[in-house]
């Protein structure tokens, strides 16, 4: 059992709440550290992104670090920004 899935399992015995929602909080964490990733690989600041999509350096921090109901339409616009494309999947 790897130190993770141990983690979880004391973690879940003493408090069954603290995973609620896991896979959907892992998942906007993970979508965060990708638009990070993409912005840093582009070679550009959080200042320079939110110029190009026209709104403030806070909002792509909060992009970044709380990933949470960003829309889709942004997301196309933050990608081509840093010379990606967005791929949606229904799995």
């Amino acid at each position: 059992m790897s130190d993770l899935q141990q983690y979880k399992n004391n973690r879940m015995a003493q408090d069954p709440e603290f995973w609620k929602n896991y896979e959907e909080k892992f998942e906007t964490f993970k979508l965060g550290i990708l638009l990070k990733q993409a912005r840093i690989d582009a070679g550009m600041t959080q200042e320079q992104i939110a110029k190009e999509l026209n709104t403030t350096k806070s909002v792509i921090s909060r992009m970044e670090n709380h990933a949470k109901d960003i829309r889709l339409s942004t997301l196309e616009k933050f990608a081509k920004v840093v010379g990606r494309q967005i791929h949606v999947a229904l799995v």
